[in-house]
């Protein structure tokens, strides 16, 4: 009987336990979510709606995030690698968030979307920095409408056409990152008692970990916690691969703005040799090829930031 009953109240307990777990998660599921829609506006574009933010005043730049992403994580990267004195637009890609996933995503309808954003702003010309994922779409932006790409900013650069998934090197298989991605309890349950366990997701080994800057561990805290909810992000990491679409171009030799191609020599996502490429094949871009830092370049935040700064006031000056 004695056997019994502790079995009982180990049961029970464990069924609060989940209960109490369960209602802490569904909470702060849904404040993140309410923060996420207070935190930016919707418009409709010739491929449904795009979902956005903007801040700041001065010259306007485009901030177009990377895989899992969303609107948040480009006010991240402009926040980590930006400069002041510009007005940021941060969009969320086709898929992510509340930005619509159209029958044709592809990387150039993508840039039309990014068009008729920049139309409903009223702003003709911009500054694009661009990180991952975000690279491909913005190249065709570029491509599309040179007239209104005032420079580029491209950091760990991800595959596009001719290249292929095999030139990525992911550190986990494909099958793991969908499936950590279909749970926000899953995912939020990690996050809240092991974050470091996702470490192998976004590049970080463990020597990294234990040397991350306060800059460094700033970018990685918020890239983390900037994934939740995951399933409104999943329907987006679906379409990565748009990038290497056979039927998709990308004329490297045609665009002309300036371009600041900034990538590690060890990252394991997307290797130094894509960076190398576009480097290559857009006529006087500037390559800084890290020695080190992973995908996401840590380490070097603050040269990073300060080339960024440098390149922006270069081709798209603030008021004085």
């Amino acid at each position: 009987m004695r056997a019994r009953h502790g079995l009982l109240a180990a049961f029970a307990g464990v069924l609060l336990v989940s209960a109490i777990t369960w209602q802490v998660c569904s909470r702060d599921l849904a404040r993140i979510g309410q923060r996420l829609r207070d935190g930016s506006e919707v418009v409709s574009t010739r491929h449904g709606r795009i979902e956005f933010a903007q801040w700041g005043s001065g010259p306007a730049v485009l901030v177009v995030h990377g895989a899992g992403g969303g609107y948040d994580q480009g006010h991240l990267l402009a926040t980590v690698f930006g400069a002041s004195g510009y007005r940021w637009i941060s969009v969320s890609r086709f898929g992510y968030l509340r930005s619509d996933l159209p029958a044709d995503a592809s990387t150039v309808a993508q840039a039309e979307a990014f068009a008729d954003l920049l139309d409903a702003l009223g702003i003709d010309r911009v500054g694009i920095l661009a990180m991952s994922g975000g690279v491909p779409p913005s190249l065709q932006f570029a491509l599309a409408y040179p007239d209104r790409t005032a420079a580029l900013v491209l950091l760990s650069s991800a595959p596009f056409t001719p290249m292929t998934a095999r030139e990525q090197a992911l550190p986990i298989p494909p099958w793991v990152y969908q499936a950590l991605f279909r749970s926000d309890v899953v995912f939020w349950g990690i996050v809240k008692l092991a974050p470091a366990r996702l470490d192998p997701f976004f590049d970080i080994d463990p020597q990294a970990r234990a040397r991350l800057s306060d800059d460094d561990l700033a970018f990685v805290t918020g890239l983390i916690d900037g994934f939740l909810p995951v399933t409104l992000r999943t329907r987006g990491l679906a379409n990565e691969g748009a990038a290497i679409d056979p039927g998709t171009a990308y004329d490297l030799a045609a665009i002309q703005a300036p371009t600041l191609v900034v990538h590690a020599r060890d990252d394991g996502i997307n290797p130094v040799a894509i960076g190398g490429y576009l480097a290559k094949g857009i006529a006087g871009s500037d390559f800084v090829e890290e020695p080190d830092g992973g995908h996401l370049l840590l380490g070097h935040i603050p040269e990073i930031r300060a080339r960024v700064a440098a390149f922006l006031h270069r081709h798209l000056p603030t008021p004085d």
